[in-house]
Protein backbone atom coordinates (compact mmCIF):
# COMPACT_ATOMS: atom_id res chain seq x y z
CA UNK A 1 0.00 0.00 0.00
CA UNK A 2 2.84 2.59 0.81
CA UNK A 3 4.38 1.32 -2.05
CA UNK A 4 1.31 1.78 -4.85
CA UNK A 5 1.26 5.53 -3.01
CA UNK A 6 4.63 6.48 -2.77
CA UNK A 7 4.74 5.95 -6.97
CA UNK A 8 1.29 7.39 -8.17
CA UNK A 9 3.00 10.37 -6.01
CA UNK A 10 5.91 10.96 -7.96
CA UNK A 11 3.65 10.31 -11.26
CA UNK A 12 1.80 13.60 -9.99
CA UNK A 13 4.73 15.19 -9.50
CA UNK A 14 6.35 14.30 -12.68
CA UNK A 15 2.78 15.51 -14.52
CA UNK A 16 3.03 18.26 -12.61
CA UNK A 17 6.49 19.26 -13.67
CA UNK A 18 5.42 18.64 -17.27
CA UNK A 19 2.42 20.91 -17.11
CA UNK A 20 4.79 23.81 -15.75
CA UNK A 21 7.16 23.14 -18.46
CA UNK A 22 4.57 23.29 -20.96
CA UNK A 23 3.38 26.40 -19.34
CA UNK A 24 6.89 27.88 -19.67
CA UNK A 25 7.24 26.76 -23.86
CA UNK A 26 4.36 28.82 -24.38
CA UNK A 27 5.58 32.01 -23.80
CA UNK A 28 8.98 31.16 -25.26
CA UNK A 29 6.62 30.37 -28.26
CA UNK A 30 5.04 33.38 -27.87
CA UNK A 31 8.77 35.08 -27.75
CA UNK A 32 9.78 33.84 -30.73
CA UNK A 33 6.96 34.26 -32.36
CA UNK A 34 7.09 38.22 -31.90
CA UNK A 35 11.29 38.49 -32.61
CA UNK A 36 10.23 37.18 -35.85
CA UNK A 37 7.73 39.89 -36.39
CA UNK A 38 10.53 42.61 -35.40
CA UNK A 39 12.96 41.87 -38.37
CA UNK A 40 9.61 42.14 -40.82
CA UNK A 41 9.40 46.12 -39.50
CA UNK A 42 13.18 46.67 -39.76
CA UNK A 43 12.77 45.54 -42.77
CA UNK A 44 9.75 47.42 -43.84
CA UNK A 45 11.68 50.19 -42.51
CA UNK A 46 15.18 49.88 -44.22
CA UNK A 47 13.50 49.42 -47.91
CA UNK A 48 11.72 53.19 -47.18
CA UNK A 49 15.42 54.58 -46.32
CA UNK A 50 16.53 53.44 -50.13
CA UNK A 51 13.13 55.64 -51.24
CA UNK A 52 13.92 58.31 -49.23
CA UNK A 53 17.44 58.41 -50.25
CA UNK A 54 16.05 58.06 -53.62
CA UNK A 55 14.52 61.26 -53.98
CA UNK A 56 17.78 63.09 -52.66
CA UNK A 57 18.37 62.53 -56.54
CA UNK A 58 15.66 65.08 -57.56
CA UNK A 59 18.43 67.99 -55.71
CA UNK A 60 18.73 68.55 -59.56
CA UNK A 61 15.52 70.96 -58.77
CA UNK A 62 17.56 73.19 -56.87
CA UNK A 63 18.98 74.72 -60.04
CA UNK A 64 15.18 75.74 -59.90
CA UNK A 65 16.43 77.97 -56.86
CA UNK A 66 17.38 80.53 -59.46
CA UNK A 67 13.65 80.84 -60.56
CA UNK A 68 12.82 81.27 -56.76
CA UNK A 69 15.21 84.49 -55.98
CA UNK A 70 12.60 86.29 -58.61
CA UNK A 71 9.57 85.65 -56.63
CA UNK A 72 11.21 86.06 -53.37
CA UNK A 73 12.97 89.35 -54.30
CA UNK A 74 9.82 90.63 -52.46
CA UNK A 75 10.35 88.34 -49.66
CA UNK A 76 14.03 87.99 -48.47
CA UNK A 77 14.03 91.60 -49.94
CA UNK A 78 18.47 90.53 -50.51
CA UNK A 79 18.28 90.43 -54.12
CA UNK A 80 15.85 93.21 -54.51
CA UNK A 81 17.87 95.57 -52.30
CA UNK A 82 20.73 95.34 -54.50
CA UNK A 83 18.65 96.30 -57.30
CA UNK A 84 17.09 99.14 -55.33
CA UNK A 85 19.95 100.62 -53.74
CA UNK A 86 21.58 101.16 -57.42
CA UNK A 87 18.30 103.83 -58.17
CA UNK A 88 18.44 105.69 -54.59
CA UNK A 89 22.08 106.94 -55.25
CA UNK A 90 20.75 110.22 -57.77
CA UNK A 91 19.16 112.12 -54.85
CA UNK A 92 22.67 113.16 -54.38
CA UNK A 93 22.33 115.42 -57.58
CA UNK A 94 20.65 118.43 -56.26
CA UNK A 95 23.94 119.03 -53.72
CA UNK A 96 25.66 121.39 -56.74
CA UNK A 97 22.91 123.36 -56.63
CA UNK A 98 23.07 124.37 -53.06
CA UNK A 99 27.18 125.00 -53.04
CA UNK A 100 27.20 128.13 -54.87
CA UNK A 101 28.70 130.59 -53.48
CA UNK A 102 27.09 133.88 -52.96
CA UNK A 103 28.76 137.34 -54.30
CA UNK A 104 30.12 139.65 -51.70
CA UNK A 105 27.83 142.45 -51.23
CA UNK A 106 27.18 145.54 -49.12
CA UNK A 107 24.68 146.17 -46.37
CA UNK A 108 22.32 147.38 -48.73
CA UNK A 109 22.69 144.23 -51.10
CA UNK A 110 24.47 146.54 -53.75
CA UNK A 111 28.12 144.96 -54.78
CA UNK A 112 31.45 145.86 -52.95
CA UNK A 113 33.13 149.24 -54.44
CA UNK A 114 36.23 150.27 -54.74
CA UNK A 115 39.74 151.26 -52.71
CA UNK A 116 41.57 154.88 -53.18
CA UNK A 117 44.58 155.09 -51.44
CA UNK A 118 45.06 158.19 -49.34
CA UNK A 119 48.00 161.04 -48.38
CA UNK A 120 48.40 159.39 -45.10
CA UNK A 121 49.08 156.00 -45.73
CA UNK A 122 45.35 155.02 -45.74
CA UNK A 123 42.74 153.40 -47.55
CA UNK A 124 39.57 154.49 -48.30
CA UNK A 125 36.81 152.12 -48.84
CA UNK A 126 34.40 153.40 -51.24
CA UNK A 127 30.75 151.95 -51.36
CA UNK A 128 27.56 152.28 -53.36
CA UNK A 129 24.61 152.81 -51.11
CA UNK A 130 22.17 153.54 -54.26
CA UNK A 131 20.01 156.56 -54.55
CA UNK A 132 23.09 158.43 -55.62
CA UNK A 133 24.46 158.22 -51.91
CA UNK A 134 28.08 156.60 -51.06
CA UNK A 135 30.11 155.02 -47.90
CA UNK A 136 33.70 155.74 -47.34
CA UNK A 137 35.28 154.26 -45.09
CA UNK A 138 38.97 154.97 -43.93
CA UNK A 139 40.93 152.18 -43.04
CA UNK A 140 44.85 151.48 -41.83
CA UNK A 141 46.42 147.98 -40.91
CA UNK A 142 42.79 146.50 -41.35
CA UNK A 143 41.44 149.11 -38.48
CA UNK A 144 38.56 150.89 -39.65
CA UNK A 145 39.68 154.78 -38.48
CA UNK A 146 36.40 156.51 -39.72
CA UNK A 147 33.40 156.39 -41.76
CA UNK A 148 31.84 159.40 -44.33
CA UNK A 149 28.64 159.17 -45.98
CA UNK A 150 26.56 161.28 -48.51
CA UNK A 151 23.00 162.21 -48.44
CA UNK A 152 22.28 164.14 -51.33
CA UNK A 153 25.88 166.68 -50.53
CA UNK A 154 29.41 166.35 -50.12
CA UNK A 155 30.92 164.81 -47.23
CA UNK A 156 33.97 165.31 -45.24
CA UNK A 157 36.21 165.22 -42.21
CA UNK A 158 39.66 165.91 -40.20
CA UNK A 159 41.35 162.63 -39.42
CA UNK A 160 44.75 163.55 -38.07
CA UNK A 161 45.46 166.59 -39.85
CA UNK A 162 44.55 164.95 -42.74
CA UNK A 163 41.58 166.17 -44.57
CA UNK A 164 39.50 164.10 -46.68
CA UNK A 165 36.40 165.12 -48.96
CA UNK A 166 33.63 162.81 -50.38
CA UNK A 167 31.59 163.63 -52.98
CA UNK A 168 28.00 163.20 -54.19
CA UNK A 169 29.15 161.29 -57.17
CA UNK A 170 31.62 159.17 -55.18
CA UNK A 171 35.09 160.17 -55.70
CA UNK A 172 37.58 161.27 -52.53
CA UNK A 173 40.16 163.65 -52.05
CA UNK A 174 42.91 163.85 -49.76
CA UNK A 175 45.46 166.13 -48.61
CA UNK A 176 47.70 167.62 -45.70
CA UNK A 177 47.64 171.04 -43.25
CA UNK A 178 45.88 174.12 -44.70
CA UNK A 179 44.09 175.00 -41.49
CA UNK A 180 42.94 178.19 -40.44
CA UNK A 181 41.06 177.90 -36.89
CA UNK A 182 38.09 180.16 -36.24
CA UNK A 183 35.82 182.29 -35.58
CA UNK A 184 37.67 184.61 -38.25
CA UNK A 185 37.76 185.36 -41.94
CA UNK A 186 40.39 183.46 -44.41
CA UNK A 187 41.55 183.40 -47.88
CA UNK A 188 40.79 179.57 -49.48
CA UNK A 189 42.40 178.09 -52.67
CA UNK A 190 40.69 178.77 -55.83
CA UNK A 191 39.98 182.53 -54.79
CA UNK A 192 37.20 181.62 -52.46
CA UNK A 193 37.08 183.56 -49.04
CA UNK A 194 35.93 181.89 -46.17
CA UNK A 195 33.96 183.89 -43.25
CA UNK A 196 33.61 181.51 -40.01
CA UNK A 197 31.68 181.78 -36.94
CA UNK A 198 30.73 180.00 -33.47
CA UNK A 199 26.84 179.79 -33.33
CA UNK A 200 28.08 176.91 -30.30
CA UNK A 201 29.77 174.19 -28.19
CA UNK A 202 31.04 172.24 -31.28
CA UNK A 203 28.89 173.97 -33.61
CA UNK A 204 30.58 176.42 -36.22
CA UNK A 205 29.00 178.08 -39.32
CA UNK A 206 31.03 178.98 -42.61
CA UNK A 207 30.08 181.49 -45.32
CA UNK A 208 31.72 180.62 -48.28
CA UNK A 209 32.13 184.17 -50.41
CA UNK A 210 32.69 184.88 -53.99
CA UNK A 211 33.21 188.29 -56.38
CA UNK A 212 32.03 191.36 -53.96
CA UNK A 213 31.72 189.35 -50.94
CA UNK A 214 28.53 187.37 -52.69
CA UNK A 215 27.84 184.38 -50.07
CA UNK A 216 28.25 181.63 -52.83
CA UNK A 217 27.25 178.51 -50.09
CA UNK A 218 27.38 177.93 -46.52
CA UNK A 219 28.84 175.03 -44.05
CA UNK A 220 27.16 174.45 -41.02
CA UNK A 221 29.56 172.27 -38.91
CA UNK A 222 27.21 170.73 -35.54
CA UNK A 223 28.86 168.07 -33.84
CA UNK A 224 29.97 166.93 -37.05
CA UNK A 225 32.26 167.66 -39.80
CA UNK A 226 30.97 168.81 -43.23
CA UNK A 227 32.64 169.37 -46.48
CA UNK A 228 31.56 170.96 -50.19
CA UNK A 229 33.19 170.80 -53.64
CA UNK A 230 32.61 174.15 -54.92
CA UNK A 231 34.23 174.89 -59.03
CA UNK A 232 36.84 172.16 -58.26
CA UNK A 233 37.85 172.90 -54.74
CA UNK A 234 37.72 170.53 -51.77
CA UNK A 235 36.62 172.39 -48.31
CA UNK A 236 36.34 170.97 -45.20
CA UNK A 237 35.03 172.69 -41.82
CA UNK A 238 35.39 171.13 -38.84
CA UNK A 239 33.05 171.12 -35.89
CA UNK A 240 35.91 172.53 -33.84
CA UNK A 241 35.81 175.47 -36.19
CA UNK A 242 38.60 175.03 -38.23
CA UNK A 243 38.61 175.14 -42.29
CA UNK A 244 41.13 173.96 -44.94
CA UNK A 245 40.53 174.22 -48.61
CA UNK A 246 43.11 172.04 -51.50
CA UNK A 247 42.77 172.05 -55.47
Amino acid sequence: MSLSTTRRATTVRSLAGTVLAAALIVPAATACSSTPDAPSTTAATTPAAPAATAPAAATPSTPAAPATPTGATGATGAPGAQGTAAPAAPPASPRPTAAAPAPATTAKGKPSGRSQPLVDGSTAEVQDLGNQNYRARIVHNGDVLATLETHDGDAGLDANDMFVVLSADGTVHSWMGGGHQGPGTFQLAGGWTAKVTKVGELHYRAQVLGNENAVEGTMDANQQDRGAVANGIYIVLTAGGEISAHA
